[in-house]
C-alpha cells in the first residue's frame, strides 16, 4: 500500500492533471498509465538485452534502426524515455502526438492480439506541452522513489493507488488483489512451461504476470532455450478476460512490460454465452468479482445447468470446472458465504467440486486483507477437474496473518502465515500428478498434514465428514477449541487483598492530610 512520500507525489501529479485541464479520473489514470508504460518499455528493452547477453540469446531491440510510423521514418532511439525527456518541452509534446503515442499503438504486429485491440483506441489527451513536461518530471520523480523502496511490485501498489482514486470519485472504481496474496496462490500452483492459464477476471492481470515472473524465476533456460517452449510463453499461455476497457489496456500494457510479446487479453464477459471456452484450461488463477445478483438472461445457459443461481461468485466456480481440461488446476479466491450457504445453489457447486472432482484445499484468510478497500472474509478453494471424483481428505488452513496489519493502515507485522501454507501445501501427502512433480514440490520439510489434531492451525477432514455436513467448508465447522482450565484465587484471598489495598489508600490520604 502506498504512504507517506510516495503518496504524497503521486497525489500532487493527480492536482498537476486537474490545474492543466484533465480532471475526468479515467482520463487521468489512463494517460498516467500510457506515460508509465512508454518509460516501462525503455527500461524493459534494456533489462532483456541484459538478461539476453548473459544467456547467450540474441536480442533485437524494440528501438534499433530506423522506425515507420505513418510512412514516416525517425531514429529508433529518439522514442526512447531517457532519450526524449531531456528535450525542450514543444519538442517533446510533438514527438509524443506524431511519433511515439502512434508507436505504441502499432508496437505489436499482430492486429488481432489484446494489445492491438484495446491500444487502437488509445488517445493522447495532455492539452499542453507545459503539463506534458511537468507530468515527465513527476513520474521521474516517483520512479526514483519506488527504486528505493522494498518490496517486489511497487509499481502495482501505485497502481492500486490509481485505481482507488477511481472509486474516490463516485465511479466504479475497482482494486487489485494483494500481491503477495497472488504470488501465495501462484507458488502453490507452481505453473510449469507447459500450462495454458487463464483468468476469466483479469483486471491489471496481476495473477498473469506473477504466474509469469515465477516461470521465469523457476524455469527459465527451460523456457528460453526452446524455440517451442518460448513462443508458447510469448503468445498463447497467458489468456485473461474482462469488461472494462480501461482495465485491459492496463493489463495489456503490464503484460508487454513484462516480457510477454502477446498475451491473449480480451473484451469478454466471461458468464456470459460470448465466452464458450471449455475444457481448454491447465491451470486457472483468479478473484472473480463478488457484485451481487445478475439477470438469468444474460447468463450462460451451460452454466445455469450446473448451478441455478444469479450469484456471481457461485456461477465463476461453475465456469471454471467448464474451461478446464481434465487434470487442470484452479487456484481462486471466494467469499465466505461460499463455504457455508445454505442455498440449494450454494450446497449444488460444492457438492460438484467435492463428489465430481478434487477439492484439495480451503484456505480461510482474515477479514482485513482486502483492506482498506473492502472488510469481507474471504477464502481461497484449490481443487482439480477431474470429472469422476477424486476427493478424499480437504486440507483445511486457518491463515490468521498475512504478514500486514489487519486494519485500513496495514503496515507490515513480524507475524506471517504465508510461508508455511506454501510448505505445508506443497508436502501435502498425496499422490501427485506427473504435472505437479516439481523441483518446488518437495523442497524443504516435509510436513505430515494428516497427524495434525483438529485443534492446530492447519489439519485435513475426510470427505464423508464434509458431505455428512451438506458439504460445509467453512473451517469453524470442523476445528476443535482447546479449552485450558484456568484457576483464580478463592474468595477470601481476594477479600484479603482489597483489605490491604484499602489500608494503603488510608495510610496515603492520612500522609496527605498531615502535609497540609
Amino acid at each position: 500500500m502506498i504512504t507517506g512520500e510516495l503518496k504524497n507525489r503521486i497525489d500532487s501529479l493527480w492536482d498537476t492533471f486537474a490545474a492543466g485541464g484533465l480532471v475526468n479520473p479515467l482520463d487521468v489514470i489512463e494517460q498516467i498509465t500510457y506515460l508509465m508504460f512508454i518509460r516501462d518499455l525503455d527500461d524493459a528493452d534494456n533489462l532483456r538485452a541484459r538478461e539476453s547477453e548473459m544467456l547467450g540469446l540474441p536480442h533485437t531491440s524494440i528501438f534499433a534502426g530506423e522506425i515507420e510510423v505513418n510512412e514516416r521514418k525517425i531514429e529508433g532511439r529518439l522514442l526512447k524515455w531517457s532519450v526524449f525527456h531531456d528535450m525542450d518541452a514543444e519538442g517533446v509534446y510533438r514527438l509524443m502526438q506524431d511519433w511515439i503515442f502512434p508507436f505504441i499503438k502499432n508496437l505489436d504486429g499482430d492486429k488481432e492480439s489484446g494489445y492491438s485491440k484495446y491500444m487502437s483506441d488509445a488517445i493522447f489527451k495532455l492539452p499542453t506541452a507545459l503539463l506534458l513536461s511537468k507530468v515527465i518530471d513527476a513520474l521521474d520523480e516517483i520512479y526514483a522513489m519506488m527504486e528505493r523502496l522494498p518490496g517486489s511490485d511497487i509499481r502495482g501498489d501505485v497502481y492500486e493507488y490509481l485505481l482507488s482514486k477511481i472509486a474516490s470519485s463516485g465511479l466504479n472504481g475497482q482494486f487489485r488483489t494483494p500481491r503477495h496474496i497472488i504470488r501465495m496462490m501462484v507458488e502453490m500452483m507452481a505453473p510449469t512451461p507447459e500450462d495454458v492459464i487463464c483468468d476469466p477476471a483479469c483486471g491489471s492481470a496481476g495473477f498473469l504476470i506473477s504466474a509469469g515472473e515465477y516461470l521465469k524465476e523457476k524455469h527459465q533456460q527451460e523456457i528460453f532455450f526452446s524455440a517451442e517452449n518460448t513462443r508458447h510463453y510469448m503468445t498463447g499461455m497467458f489468456h485473461g478476460y474482462d469488461m472494462d476497457r480501461t482495465m485491459l489496456r492496463i493489463g495489456a500494457m503490464n503484460m508487454m512490460t513484462h516480457g510477454v510479446q502477446s498475451p491473449i487479453i480480451e473484451y469478454r464477459d466471461s458468464l456470459s454465452d460470448q465466452n464458450t471456452d471449455a475444457d481448454k484450461y491447465s491451470l486457472i488463477l483468479a478473484n472473480p468479482p463478488f457484485k451481487g445478483s445478475l439477470d438469468y438472461e444474460i447468463v450462460s445457459a451451460d452454466l445455469l445447468k450446473k448451478c441455478k443461481t444469479k450469484k456471481t461468485e457461485l456461477l465463476f466456480l461453475a465456469l471454471f470446472l467448464r474451461m478446464l481440461r481434465v487434470g487442470g488446476r484452479c487456484a481462486c479466491i471466494v467469499p465466505d458465504g461460499v463455504l457455508f450457504g445454505s442455498s440449494t445453489a450454494h450446497k449444488a457447486i460444492r457438492r460438484e467440486i467435492i463428489e465430481n472432482n478434487r477439492l484439495e484445499a480451503v484456505i480461510s484468510m482474515p477479514s482485513g486483507v482486502f483492506k482498506p478497500y473492502a472488510g469481507v472474509s474471504t477464502a481461497v478453494l484449490v481443487f482439480t477437474k477431474t470429472g469422476h471424483g477424486g476427493t478424499d481428505k480437504v486440507w483445511f488452513y486457518d491463515m490468521r496473518s498475512d504478514g500486514l496489519s489487519l486494519d485500513d493502515k496495514r503496515t507490515p507485522v513480524s507475524e506471517n502465515d504465508i510461508p508455511d501454507i506454501i510448505a505445508r501445501f506443497r508436502s501435502l501427502k498425496k499422490a501427485p500428478s506427473p504435472r505437479e512433480l516439481s523441483p518446488e514440490a518437495t523442497e524443504g520439510v516435509v510436513y505430515d498434514e494428516s497427524a495434525r489434531a483438529r485443534t492446530e492451525q492447519s489439519f485435513m477432514v475426510d470427505k464423508a465428514e464434509i458431505a455428512a455436513n451438506d458439504y460445509d467448508l467453512s473451517i469453524n465447522k470442523y476445528k476443535q477449541t482447546e479449552y485450558k482450565p484456568v484457576e483464580y484465587p478463592s474468595t477470601l484471598e481476594i477479600m484479603a487483598e482489597l483489605h490491604e489495598i484499602e489500608m494503603e489508600i488510608t495510610k496515603g490520604l492520612e500522609e496527605l492530610e498531615g502535609m497540609l
